[in-house]
């Protein structure tokens, strides 16, 4: 299938692993959607039918905003629109991916009660606000009508350094679409098997993968025997500190962590590596301190409500937003 903008990004120009702005967007309906729950086991199977959801949802949201600030990196939080109910607007990092040469990707979602996410004046505010200027826009769109998705930064967990692109193939993650958007931005694609406990495959590759400047989080025993060595083999070629993790840390959301780039008074350029309360609670002290070690500052956020409704966690509420290089 033909894309619009498909074109190969320029590959000689040195790549941050870190991007130090995002974009977030507040909810004004959060809530329990049955559409995903049937492929995201981190959801419950029923409403859990939680007294004012959204209103916790939009307090842990706030939370969020403002720790990343005090930690000085920019955030620019755009209002979701009341109309037309949208559970999981709170996720935007499902539709939309800002790159460091200034092209804008737009993803095919599984579900169709997601795909209204899709709003220009989101875009344009963090264009606006994080002085983002569109080279190249690369609408995958299309691929929703074939039954194939690729939901961002979700499905890509991405070495922008190495320039490789990890994806857990799963309902949510089709390897035709992960190819054409490797072609056009000029990435290797890496693609595996990761599952739960029971078998399923987990529904996207940022619940069990994450990769930031020293060092890559990665829940090993989720990844199938047969595609395990492969995938640690490529991680450690790109001369990271590999921290492996189990199921009972994927559970609570220690896999989707974000680093991100940021400035400090004594320190200069920094990292800070974004997770929630949850999954820092869910690290034995010795797997903590590998990881501490590895990054400037460590920053938990409670976002129980989020992560117990919508079934993702910090790193899905953040888009990364990078500058041309």
């Amino acid at each position: 299938m033909a894309v619009n903008g498909g074109s190969p990004a320029p590959t000689g120009a040195p790549r941050e692993q870190c991007a130090d702005a995002v974009l977030m967007v507040r909810p004004a309906a959060f809530g329990y959607n049955p559409d995903t729950a049937a492929s995201n086991t981190f959801q419950p199977r029923e409403d859990p039918r939680a007294s004012d959801a959204a209103g916790q949802a939009r307090g842990e949201f706030e939370q969020v905003v403002r720790a990343l600030v005090s930690e000085g990196v920019s955030v620019c939080a755009v209002d979701d629109s009341a109309t037309a109910p949208k559970p999981d607007a709170v996720f935007p990092n499902n539709w939309l991916s800002f790159h460091e040469d200034g092209t804008l990707v737009l993803y095919p979602m599984q579900s169709a009660s997601r795909r209204i996410e899709r709003r220009r004046e989101v875009i344009e505010a963090a264009m606006r606000e994080l002085d983002f200027k569109v080279s190249r826009e690369l609408d995958l769109t299309p691929y929703e009508s074939q039954g194939q998705f690729l939901e961002g930064t979700g499905s890509l967990v991405l070495d922008h350094v190495e320039r490789v692109a990890y994806a857990a193939l799963s309902p949510r993650t089709h390897r035709e679409v992960l190819a054409a958007w490797a072609q056009a931005l000029g990435y290797e694609a890496v693609s595996f098997t990761a599952t739960d406990r029971a078998g399923v495959p987990l529904y996207h590759t940022n619940v069990v993968l994450c990769i930031g400047a020293r060092a890559v989080v990665i829940g090993t025993e989720a990844i199938v025997a047969a595609d395990r060595g492969r995938v640690l083999g490529r991680l450690r070629s790109s001369g990271r500190e590999i921290i492996e993790i189990g199921h009972a840390e994927i559970e609570s959301f220690a896999g989707n962590m974000l680093e991100l780039a940021t400035w400090d008074e004594a320190l200069g350029d920094s990292r800070v590596l974004v997770m929630s309360d949850a999954a820092r609670r869910s690290l034995r002290p010795e797997v903590f301190a590998q990881l501490s070690g590895c990054t400037d500052a460590v920053l938990a956020v409670p976002v129980p409500t989020i992560e117990r409704i919508g079934g993702g966690s910090v790193r899905c509420m953040l888009v990364e937003v990078f500058h041309a290089a």
